[in-house]
């Protein structure tokens, strides 16, 4: 896999596979692609650091690791600190940990070949000290507020790596994650309102929170961008829902033809046998045993 390592002091840059975004994934980026956020994000993690400016923030974020399915990325450097953070939308699985450390082994790799350093050099390296983070939106509750990679995974042991992320959920804080987690929240309860209308759980959603003072400033600056991206995500999760469910719908419909034949049922009771069962039109039964009937 092809991995970039992105630098710039003002926008993490726009990727163009819009097969790979995702919707908390895209807004999670967008909203911290403005140094104005990324900076309350940074003071929300380490609120002792009153002297961090915009201009300290650097971003350092993979363009092909994290970007698929309910995990979502953003890195980046200030001083002698690489911050990266990952969102966990959905089901909970400890397995974001293995990511988050094959995310911060691309970035170090990224991070030596950018700044002309060698592993096979008799110099000691010299980079920044990692802190990584998962934001979960998801429903579950999650006691532990720090996994251990040996714990999650070898009851304990002590192995060769050992990695340690501090897990982020909601809280009664009103810092901008915090925030963003109960947007995330607020869009997750609207969508299960408003089931098929994907624009108006997003509008909707985007409403009570400007009415509740979350995210407020971001939402109405860029509203029209948010719905955008959430509906088209929202097209996207559903065509594939519907594929899965025709699949599975297609697979039914095989098993039923071959369980006819199979059972010495003739060709006609087999039409008739899928006329009831599915509700079909003699023709559309008709076609589908003639279909799977040899196979």
């Amino acid at each position: 896999m092809n991995s970039a390592i992105f630098t710039d002091s003002t926008a993490i840059p726009t990727i163009h596979n819009d097969a790979k975004r995702t919707i908390k994934d895209s807004v999670f980026r967008n909203l911290f692609s403005q140094k104005e956020y990324l900076l309350q994000l940074y003071q929300a993690l380490h609120p002792e650091d009153k002297n961090a400016t915009k201009a300290d923030l650097e971003y350092v974020t993979l363009q092909n690791i994290m970007i698929n399915a309910d995990y979502n990325d953003l890195g980046f450097l200030i001083g002698n600190r690489l911050m990266i953070l990952a969102e966990a939308q959905s089901t909970w699985c400890v397995n974001i940990i293995v990511r988050c450390v094959m995310y911060l082994a691309q970035t170090w790799k990224d991070y030596f070949i950018r700044t002309k350093q060698s592993v096979y050099s008799t110099t000691a390296l010299n980079f920044p000290e990692p802190e990584l983070y998962v934001i979960y939106t998801g429903n579950e509750v999650i006691e532990k507020k720090v996994l251990r990679f040996s714990e999650e995974f070898f009851n304990g042991r002590q192995v060769a790596v050992e990695a340690l992320v501090k897990v982020i959920t909601e809280s009664n804080k009103d810092d901008i994650l915090s925030q963003y987690i109960v947007f995330a929240k607020i869009v997750d309860t609207q969508r299960k309102m408003y089931p098929g209308d994907s624009r108006r759980a997003v509008t909707e959603a985007i409403r009570i929170c400007k009415d509740k003072n979350i995210l407020k400033a971001y939402l109405e600056d860029r509203e029209k961008e948010v719905v955008d991206i959430m509906v088209t995500l929202y097209s996207q999760e559903e065509a594939v829902e519907q594929y899965v469910i025709s699949k599975q719908f297609e697979s039914e419909i095989k098993s039923a033809v071959q369980s006819c034949r199979d059972f010495g049922k003739t060709v006609a009771e087999s039409i008739s046998y899928l006329m009831k069962r599915f509700d079909f039109s003699e023709t559309r039964s008709q076609k589908e045993v003639e279909k799977y009937w040899n196979l």
